[in-house]
């Protein structure tokens, strides 16, 4: 059932996105006059295909549905064939560099378009996410460093020597704010309200290399979200959870006297401890004769197990852990959301361009890269968690396909782009010569960044 879920979610994504990116060249090649001879989504056999009697436009679904093209009348396509001429003014080739520019632009721009429409879409509806209350740090990580000691909810944040505060709303809104100020290896500080008011909390993310922006930097900073309930779930038989008296539905308030709420810093507390007996602060939900709301001490001594993918013994209690966090609807206003719809794929979309280019240099993991394997499993998981994530799913996956389509490579909507710009400077059209040169050099990048994305694919499916 999960395979179909993801399957039909795949499908529905690169439809919406493919359909969105060519309607925008077809549309503006429409207004420039030029004609059209196919508008296809796929590759390859066609399926289905029919003429539409007004434009004389071939609507095409192919069998390799992984991308789409529009053909328009061009005298370099056409072979021995002769263009009749009174179809010669509406040949791509015939208009002039502008028009040009405008034609292949406008693909990425209706990708970008798109994900201001779902974002705002999502902003306006409202979602449901995690407060942005956090749990107690770990040692040492920058969060704790700032002062924080867990339940503070912070509430805004500002960079550098400036005055104004920009309001967090969520714990995505935080992540985002705090992943543009460590990609840009900022000074910010942090508005936190707890039961004394609200203080300033300064977070120095001067020093952070960039395989720490790269990997988890929420758990790198020391931010988990918090405030919540940890809870028992289920207990192995025969574990050490068992033999301590832990049972299903237990609290779990404290771990070797820290307050705990947090289920991932839990389990890498446990895992660092095997052999070490620690002490549970726990809370009865009066079961097994036991009264409401009792605190009881457990000691308990982490199982010493191999770690299958480091090597390493770690330990572990053979407990499941539930996790109830706080939650707020974030809901806008139309102007509001649209505002943030734009603002939220502008950020993104500068985003990626920087990831990109330090991927060249080095200075950023290529395990960044994804492809359709990967697509598809957070696709389908998306669309279990309900439709703000898939529309917010959907208007990730466009901005990265406007931004890979706007990169100067031949073969993509970039290098076009970069042969026009070359000819409205210099006057002069790439020569044909050289227009094959690079687009066979494009081609290689193309297969190349693509044998990366599905060796991604492979390594994230089997873990290694």
């Amino acid at each position: 059932m999960n395979l179909l879920i993801e399957l039909l979610a795949f499908a529905v994504a690169i439809g919406v996105l493919v359909v969105v990116h060519e309607y925008g060249h077809y549309s503006v090649a429409r207004l420039c006059g030029v004609k059209v001879l196919r508008f296809s989504i796929g590759f390859g056999k066609p399926l289905v295909q029919w003429i539409s009697p007004k434009t004389g436009t071939e609507w095409t679904i192919s069998a390799l549905p992984l991308g789409g093209y529009v053909k328009m009348l061009d005298e370099r396509e056409t072979g021995t064939a002769q263009i009749p001429a009174a179809d010669l003014p509406h040949a791509f080739n015939r208009q002039s560099v502008w028009r040009r520019i405008a034609i292949v632009a406008a693909g990425p721009v209706a990708n970008f378009l798109l994900a201001i429409v779902l974002f705002a879409l999502v902003f306006a509806t409202g979602v449901t996410e995690p407060a942005a209350v956090i749990a107690t740090p770990a040692p040492n990580t920058p969060a704790a460093t700032a002062g924080f000691e867990g339940g503070e909810t912070i509430v805004g944040v500002r960079t550098g020597n400036n005055d104004e505060t920009e309001p967090v709303r969520s714990w995505s809104d935080l992540r985002w704010k705090l992943l543009g100020a460590a990609f840009d290896h900022q000074h910010i500080v942090l508005a936190a309200k707890d039961s004394h008011g609200i203080s300033d909390f300064p977070l120095d993310l001067r020093g952070l290399t960039e395989k720490d922006v790269d990997d988890d930097l929420m758990a790198r900073l020391g931010f988990e979200p918090g405030g919540g309930k940890l809870t028992v779930a289920g207990v192995q038989s025969g574990s050490a959870a068992q033999k301590a008296g832990l049972v299903a539905g237990d609290r779990l308030r404290a771990l070797n006297g820290v307050p705990t709420d947090n289920a991932a810093a839990f389990i890498a507390y446990v895992k660092s401890h095997a052999g070490v007996p620690v002490t549970l602060q726990i809370e009865r939900g009066g079961r097994g004769g036991h009264p409401a709301g009792k605190l009881e001490e457990l000691s308990i001594v982490p199982q010493a197990q191999r770690d299958a993918a480091s090597g390493q013994q770690i330990g572990r209690i053979g407990a499941e852990l539930a996790t109830q966090v706080p939650s707020i609807d974030v809901r806008y206003g139309p102007l509001d959301s649209l505002r943030l719809g734009a603002h939220r794929t502008w950020e993104l979309s500068v985003y990626s361009v920087r990831m990109f280019g330090r991927m060249i240099v080095g200075e950023a993991s290529l395990r960044n890269l994804s492809g359709p394997v990967t697509i598809a499993d957070y696709a389908g998981k998306s669309a279990r968690l309900g439709p703000s994530a898939f529309l917010s799913f959907l208007a990730l996956v466009s901005i990265s396909l406007g931004v890979l389509n706007l990169l100067p490579i031949p073969v993509l909507d970039g290098g076009h782009l970069l042969y026009y710009l070359v000819e409205a400077v210099t006057g002069k059209v790439v020569s044909d010569r050289w227009q094959l040169v690079f687009q066979r050099a494009g081609l290689a990048c193309i297969v190349a960044l693509s044998a990366i994305a599905l060796f991604n694919d492979l390594a994230r499916l089997i873990h290694f």
